[in-house]
């Protein structure tokens, strides 16, 4: 696992526990106790895990095209294990098995759930998929950028001149990125808000 750059994926990691901690403050509002021990694990494994990634990680030069794809599929594997968390240890039940595969289910967008009516399902677990569905959306641009030099020349050119980036601006891009996407996020929320949409009734939306 040399190849794979941890400091990268350190950032989802601390993104995860931000998440966790907003589903224990909802639960905690609205009174959901069932599963509000489960979120304190998932936000106490992503800040250690977060932490460990972003403080250890060997200094290398040069980073290979190689590397950078391991990295992103890795992430897919490791980020929705913790992702799975709150599932797991759930009032219901779950098998490890579909935890995970309903956490990466969410993790890439795909839809598919083991659950019969995702409706009756705890609140605060409901808003947990919609979380699950927000940071992999995340990701996902995120790894457009960061894989962006296995593109043949022409489109990159093209690309980069769009985004004004160069190698030295990654972190600005990306910075660009996720200031539009949380943007956009509570630019939605607002107007189906102000359409009398209940928050609770988006995350099911989801």
């Amino acid at each position: 696992m040399s190849g794979i750059r941890i400091r990268y994926l350190s950032f989802f990691f601390g993104l995860i526990a931000v998440l966790s901690l907003l589903n224990v403050i909802y639960s905690y509002y609205l009174n959901l106790y069932l599963n509000l021990n489960t979120y304190y694990l998932s936000f106490i494994s992503s800040s250690i895990i977060g932490f460990i990634f972003y403080r250890f990680e060997k200094i290398k030069l040069k980073v290979t095209i190689f590397d950078k794809i391991l990295t992103v599929f890795f992430g897919y594997l490791l980020l929705p294990i913790i992702l799975s968390l709150p599932f797991y240890f759930s009032i219901y039940n779950l098998t490890f098995l579909n935890a995970f595969f309903e956490a990466i289910s969410g993790f890439t967008s795909t839809g598919f759930t083991i659950f019969d009516n995702i409706k009756h399902i705890d609140q605060s677990l409901i808003l947990w998929r919609s979380s699950i569905q927000w940071i992999g959306g995340l990701y996902f641009l995120f790894s457009i950028i960061y894989l962006i030099d296995i593109y043949d020349e022409n489109f990159k050119k093209t690309l980069t001149h769009y985004l004004s980036f160069n190698s030295s601006e990654i972190f600005k891009q990306s910075f660009k990125i996720f200031l539009i996407y949380f943007g956009l996020t509570l630019l939605i929320f607002v107007v189906l808000n102000f359409l009398s949409i209940r928050s609770f009734n988006l995350s099911i939306l989801h």
